[in-house]
């Protein structure tokens, strides 16, 4: 090196400059680094934060209620009668007291005083039974000593004096004052239902063994506001039991006959003037007796509390000769104490006791949740009522104490168990997953079964991966390997350039077209699985016999752009096959036999749909990627391994893809995540029917359709909104599982073929 290149290098080595530029390219590295480090630290931050969100959001569905005393008073009225029912307004302000003897004790809530008194107009008679027509319409019934009825409905009349709200109660008799009259003898034992214009009465007469059945027609005057009562159908049979209790259900076709040990004989009275015994059935084991009995909200299940602390649920359930019988569902154990009460609430299927400990108990039957207990006194605990609202309750105790609670019970209706196992709802044959969070009616059973919405998100991703990924793959192999370069720099970008289609057009053509026409085409499409491959390997074998100099005329890396007019005329040629192959097989109809003859479910929007129209959308993902990870395969492998005589294939086998596995495994795991959070084509092709079936020609419902579908309707707060949030919820771990999984498996790959 000379004196002159010597000064020179110096010179750009040394002095002020040579200083400012390091610290300059210095101060570049360490932005760099902390910029770098922000970003990832605020990834790692925001993905946490969308986390404890969903977290918060989710969390109260599984907290239990609380209930905190509020006040406690002697019990309004003479605490020496015997209570037959409360009644309290939605506000918690004041409630109606009805007695055995028939006097009306209206009341404040908070401060336990007297607002009003009143008599139901017995004419000298006495209440000898009691029931409850509607919980929902404050309907009631008093069975008189005369063999009469009387039938009364309370309410509250909301006033504004000096600009305060003032509550009252009153009692209204909607058939007018005069009981309506079924016999002469005294009434034992009475249940009486109504719906629409019907109201049925079903009693017993005291010394009696024989159940009355009687049907009134209700008449309303077109001159008044009256309404009267028509006779209608009556019937009647022998009890072969003692009738303890006697329950109609809501539909007014059943009719149970209770007795304390359990015996049970269930009628079905659909033919009033016929009435057919269904079955009886002993409900109870051992030396365990009957304390209380009453329905669940609807009307349908009977809920039987016993001696020994338990609270049993049973309902008819339809058999395989749609015939009914009454099954056994579920338990609730109380504690040891015979339990004395039990009331439902008036909007969900949960419901309260007490019992002779003096405790207070919340339920819910669906969710199997026991949700609170509370010791209200030292001696037992008698009648207790829920608000309209779930939100407050008032509970009897033995010394004559009247206790109001205040009760925060927002999501009873959810469980671990009802999310992920099988239910048994009310009106099904047994125990299932399903999901149904809305419906018309008010006595309506949530279920929130995440069973049937995971497997249908696994499901379609699944489906759509078998069309996928063996497309996407090979193609990149050919396209990175075989394909020469300039080919393969206009058939990647357009295999890209896929992925910007925009997923809602995809789902409207598949709901739209592709859904129809795939059921119009069945044995074309699956004739494709067959004529496309042996037509591809045909034609490959019919090029490798034509003389060599027509071969070269066309050079290898391009011969591939000569099998997009045969793939498509294989296509369209497999689709033609469609009508022969149906006539042949199928006695001309597809969709007939699989449904008829094979007994095999079908419908239009399917999984079959789902997986060539998402499958597609997922093509360019995964051959963009895998792609990338073979190319990138270093040059100096690949001529190693043909310069030491393998062939083309053999270096692939051998070299190249051990190489790129961690890359591939990676483009097929980004595919199923891609999959797994598809929203818009499942939602538009796949029919949104939440099934648990592996059925390829029967339709799903994802956890990101059922989203997008049911959180505008969804009411802030509600059990339904939480849910659909922990929805979010599974998907977030489904990705982070899959992605965890993707990176520990490449890491390892990376590992084990990094020394190639």
């Amino acid at each position: 090196m000379n004196s002159q290149t010597q000064q020179m290098l110096d010179k750009a080595l040394k002095g002020p400059e040579f200083e400012k530029r390091v610290r300059r390219r210095n101060a570049k590295d360490t932005a760099s680094k902390v910029g770098i480090s922000v970003g990832g630290v605020g990834v790692i931050l925001s993905v946490l934060l969308i986390m404890f969100f969903l977290l918060y959001v989710v969390l109260p569905l599984f907290a239990p209620a609380t209930v905190n005393k509020s006040v406690e008073y002697a019990i309004p009225g003479s605490d020496s009668e015997t209570t037959l029912y409360y009644g309290m307004d939605e506000y918690q302000e004041t409630a109606l007291r009805f007695t055995q003897s028939g006097r009306l004790f209206g009341f404040d809530v908070v401060q336990g005083k007297l607002i009003s008194e009143d008599v139901l107009p017995l004419q000298g008679q006495t209440i000898t039974s009691f029931s409850v027509i509607s919980e929902m319409d404050n309907l009631l019934a008093f069975g008189l000593s005369s063999g009469g009825v009387l039938v009364a409905k309370y309410e509250y009349s909301v006033s504004y004096p000096n600009n305060v709200r003032t509550i009252t109660p009153k009692v209204l008799f909607p058939f007018g004052e005069e009981a309506v009259e079924l016999g002469t003898a005294e009434i034992e034992k009475l249940a009486v239902r109504k719906m629409d214009s019907d109201l049925v009465f079903a009693y017993a007469e005291k010394g009696s063994h024989e159940i009355k059945i009687k049907q009134f027609s209700t008449i309303e005057s077109m001159l008044s506001d009256t309404i009267s009562l028509e006779e209608g159908y009556s019937g009647s049979f022998v009890s072969e039991q003692a009738s303890d209790w006697l329950l109609l259900d809501g539909s007014m076709r059943n009719l149970y006959v209770i007795d304390k040990t359990g015996q049970t004989s269930y009628y079905d009275i659909r033919d009033i003037e016929s009435p057919q015994k269904v079955e009886q059935v002993q409900m109870l084991q051992g030396d365990e007796t009957l304390s209380t009995v009453r329905f669940l909200l609807g009307d349908y299940s009977l809920m039987l509390g016993t001696s020994k602390g338990r609270v049993i649920q049973w309902f008819p359930v339809r058999g395989e000769n749609n015939e009914f019988s009454l099954h056994e569902i579920r338990s609730f154990n109380v504690g040891d104490a015979p339990i004395h009460t039990i009331a439902i609430e008036k909007a969900r299927k949960g419901f309260a006791t007490t019992d002779a400990s003096g405790a207070f108990n919340l339920f819910h039957s669906t969710a199997e949740r026991h949700l609170n207990q509370t010791q209200v006194s030292d001696s037992s605990t008698g009648f207790v009522v829920i608000s309209n609202r779930a939100n407050g309750a008032l509970v009897e105790t033995g010394d004559g104490q009247l206790v109001h609670y205040l009760i925060d019970n927002q999501h009873p209706d959810v469980s671990v168990s009802s999310l992920w196992g099988k239910v048994w709802y009310e009106g099904y044959t047994e125990p299932d997953y399903v999901w149904q969070s809305s419906s018309a009616s008010s006595d309506f059973e949530p279920k929130f079964s995440m069973m049937p919405l995971t497997f249908g998100t696994i499901k379609a991703a699944l489906y759509s991966m078998l069309f996928a990924v063996p497309i996407a793959v090979l193609a990149a192999i050919f396209t990175a390997f075989f394909m020469d370069k300039k080919t393969r720099q206009w058939v990647k970008p357009s295999v890209e350039l896929i992925e910007a289609l925009p997923t809602v057009i995809l789902g409207f053509l598949a709901g739209l077209w592709l859904a129809p026409y795939m059921e119009a085409n069945l044995p074309g499409f699956f004739a494709l699985l067959l004529v496309v491959p042996i037509g591809i390997l045909a034609f490959g074998f019919a090029w490798s016999r034509l003389p060599e100099h027509i071969r070269l005329l066309v050079p290898v890396g391009k011969r591939a752009v000569l099998m997009i007019p045969v793939v498509f005329f294989l296509g369209w040629f497999a689709l033609q096959l469609s009508a022969p192959i149906e006539d042949a097989l199928f006695n001309g109809d597809m969709r007939h036999w699989l449904t008829f003859s094979a007994g095999i479910d079908f419908d239009q929007r399917n999984a079959m749909v789902i997986g060539f129209a998402m499958g597609f959308a997922l093509i360019p993902t995964i051959f963009s990627v895998t792609e990338d990870a073979i190319y990138n395969v270093p040059s100096y492998l690949v001529n190693g391994s043909l310069a030491l005589g393998a062939s083309g294939w053999q270096t692939l086998v051998g070299v190249v893809l051990p190489t790129a596995s961690p890359g591939i495994f990676s483009a097929i795991m980004l595919g199923f995540g891609r999959g797994v959070g598809e929203t818009m084509i499942v939602l538009m092709a796949s029919g949104n029917t939440p099934l648990m079936e592996v059925n390829l020609f029967e339709g799903l419902r994802t956890l990101s359709a059922n989203l997008a579908v049911e959180m505008p309707e969804a009411a802030v707060d509600s059990s339904h909104y939480r849910v659909l949030f922990l929805s979010g919820l599974v998907l977030f771990i489904f990705t982070f599982i899959f992605n965890t999984l993707a990176e520990v498996v490449r890491q390892r790959m990376r590992r084990k073929y990094g020394s190639l």
